[in-house]
């Protein structure tokens, strides 16, 4: 009995060894990319979006929950991406069942990538969680269907971190977690940002985490650093940590991509 199924076993390996590569490849699970960047959408990280898909027109969609489905920001989608080879989407959130005869679900799993808009990160993550879109988004990062935005769209990707979401002042966010850290968007656009990370670190509040200019951005792959990309030498991504009681700011290097204006 032991004879026969060590046989097997070996029989297994041998089959899975010589079998194609391109088979062996069809068996990997696929990575799970989260392209954080700093600030607002912009068609140079839109693009660049797509180029991680590896597909030609991919179907892309954006994600407007956290400025309320707000026109403006719709059209400005539409028309931005008009000018790029992507097949545009819009997930929206206030509806009802007779504006929509899709489940959040159905939209989200044919999409090639995902782009989450700015806003108020807080009451974003509260309408995923009672629409259940949360749970959603986690399905398709763990099949490969790429997670991209900035500011509320790149805080939530992360454990925690710094928003603008309630009334007075800056205060810490429990996020959605896909990544083990804390975040900082809008590092040294808005002035009172970085110090106040630099605090809730210091004091423990946070955990160590990424911090991100407005127009650079970090390609996380399989839950690690894969690399930054930056719109100009100004705009920079860090690793901000506490050592020995003082802060430490790592410059991520980086490289420059082309700008699409």
């Amino acid at each position: 009995m032991k004879n026969s199924i060590k046989f097997i076993i070996l029989a297994g390996l041998f089959v899975w060894h010589f079998q194609p590569q391109t088979l062996r490849a069809q068996n990997k699970p696929a990575d799970r990319i989260i392209f954080a960047y700093g600030g607002a959408p912009n068609l140079t990280f839109i693009d660049y979006v797509a180029k991680l898909t590896n597909k030609d027109q991919p179907s892309i969609c954006f994600i407007p929950t956290a400025a309320a489905d707000n026109r403006r920001s719709i059209q400005d989608w539409f028309d931005g991406t008009s000018r790029l080879d992507i097949d545009p989407h819009v997930l929206l959130t206030f509806i009802s069942s007779y504006q929509q005869k899709e489940t959040f679900e159905e939209i989200i799993m044919k999409m090639d990538a995902i782009i989450v808009g700015g806003g108020n990160t807080l009451n974003m993550l509260a309408i995923w969680n009672a629409q259940g879109i949360d749970t959603v988004l986690r399905k398709a990062y763990e099949n490969g269907i790429i997670m991209a935005g900035g500011s509320a769209g790149s805080l939530c990707w992360f454990d925690s971190g710094t928003t603008d979401s309630r009334p007075k002042e800056l205060s810490i966010l429990e996020c959605l977690g896909f990544l083990n850290y804390s975040h900082c968007p809008h590092y040294s656009s808005e002035k009172s940002r970085r110090p106040l990370y630099h605090q809730n670190i210091l004091n423990g509040d946070l955990a160590p985490g990424y911090a991100i200019d407005d127009l650079a951005g970090i390609v996380f792959r399989n839950e690690q650093v894969d690399h930054v990309v930056q719109m100009n030498e100004e705009n920079k991504a860090y690793f901000v940590y506490k050592e020995k009681g003082e802060i430490i700011e790592d410059i991520l290097p980086g490289k420059i991509i082309k700008t699409i204006k």
